[in-house]
């Protein structure tokens, strides 16, 4: 048997150790769960919308929203696409949230840009 190192990625279990990235020591399971629960609460209303969203089974959304499985692959990239609360989520376990904030200041700009060429249309 092969000594284990200390760099390597575990073999065995379903949850990602990303508790030392985030800084707020939660690991990608509860990160994903906290975000979905604040964007949509944890009702069935909630389970319906992540289902149609992702296309996933309820069961598997109800792992999600618990915290107990995080969404793989091409669900997590649908609910990137559906969801902005996950997306940022997502940039900040990647340790990428200073691209999100230059993003957002770039948003701001050009709705302050359109909002003054509003201003200046007016009598």
């Amino acid at each position: 048997m092969r000594p284990k190192m200390g760099n390597e990625i575990p073999k065995m279990g379903n949850s990602l150790p990303i508790a030392a990235v985030n800084g707020a020591g939660l690991s990608y399971e509860q990160t994903i769960a906290a975000a979905l629960r604040q964007e949509l609460g944890g009702t069935n209303k909630a389970i319906k919308t992540l289902v149609r969203w992702t296309g996933a089974h309820d069961r598997t959304v109800k792992n999600w929203l618990s915290g107990s499985a995080g969404p793989s692959g091409t669900h997590l990239i649908r609910l990137m696409r559906s969801s902005d609360i996950v997306f940022d989520a997502v940039l900040k376990l990647a340790g990428r949230d200073r691209d999100m904030a230059s993003g957002q200041i770039a948003e701001a700009g050009e709705l302050l840009k359109r909002a003054v060429r509003l201003l200046e249309r007016l009598p």
